[in-house]
């Protein structure tokens, strides 16, 4: 007799670290692990569906939906918290400590859409081509295709930008500048 649960369990081996990775990449590691967990039980309630040759880009679309409903989850809890303490939204994080902490890629990768994001994550950290990262986007592949190449352009724009502004930060004040100061 076949054992069901068996080839569950090899779907749970072989992709529950990579599921577990990709979550951790985009949120603190305790909740990354809820993400995974949930993308496991979802798996499990929906075994007909995960394609059998290509299983790991379907549980990285239904961990990008768990992931999307989290993320909605905390937004409605910060603004409830917000209202109920009568403050209004954080303040944005000064650039030049953003530079400082997370280093250019990451500057540069906080200026673009989270779609942009999501699609240089999928193929740069997760390594999938653009068919397996097109079905984990929920698109099609020449619609990820497209949607990759202008998300690299818009990084490549993203880069020189936060270069620029390390380099006008690096600059010395000219002493023309230092003139008009109040301080001179």
């Amino acid at each position: 007799m076949p054992d069901p649960d068996g080839e569950f369990t090899r779907l749970w081996d072989a992709h529950y670290d990579d599921v577990l990775r990709y979550a951790a990449r985009r949120i603190d590691h305790e909740t990354a692990r809820d993400v995974a967990a949930e993308t496991f039980l979802v798996a499990w309630r929906r075994r007909g569906d995960i394609p059998p040759d290509r299983p790991f880009p379907w549980l990285l679309n239904v961990a990008r939906n768990v992931l999307a409903n989290e993320m909605r989850g905390r937004r409605r809890r910060t603004r409830l918290w917000d209202r109920l303490r009568g403050d209004g939204p954080p303040a944005a994080a000064d650039a030049a400590s953003g530079l400082a902490e997370d280093g250019r890629v990451a500057a540069a990768l906080r200026r673009l859409s989270p779609r942009d994001r999501e699609a240089l994550r999928l193929v740069g950290w997760d390594g999938l081509d653009a068919r397996d990262a097109a079905v984990a986007a929920g698109c099609s592949p020449k619609t990820f295709s497209v949607r990759l190449h202008r998300a690299r352009r818009r990084l490549a724009a993203a880069l020189a930008e936060v270069d620029a502004l390390a380099d006008a930060a690096d600059r010395p004040a000219s002493i023309a500048s230092l003139q008009g100061s109040p301080l001179a």
